[in-house]
């Protein structure tokens, strides 16, 4: 960490916690990291696919206990 980064984070520790909590957001948006509701919202939409998957026949589902067993399995080698 440079310098100027070092005194920036000792001087960010001494914002209140919302003006902290709002840097950190923008420095993490800065990095196109995506926020917990894209996440969310990303999930939502995988898991309305994977089910639309399902109901329609393209996929087959797996018995819960094979899946189960399968990760044993691996895990153990």
């Amino acid at each position: 960490m440079t310098d100027v980064a070092k005194k920036l984070a000792e001087e960010a520790l001494l914002l209140p916690r919302e003006d902290r909590a709002e840097l950190v957001d923008r420095l993490l948006q800065s990095l196109n990291i995506p926020t917990q509701t894209e996440i969310d919202q990303r999930w939502k939409k995988e898991v309305e696919k994977r089910v639309e998957e399902y109901e329609s026949g393209k996929v087959e589902g797996i018995e819960g206990e094979q899946v189960f067993s399968e990760i044993r399995n691996r895990l153990k080698k």
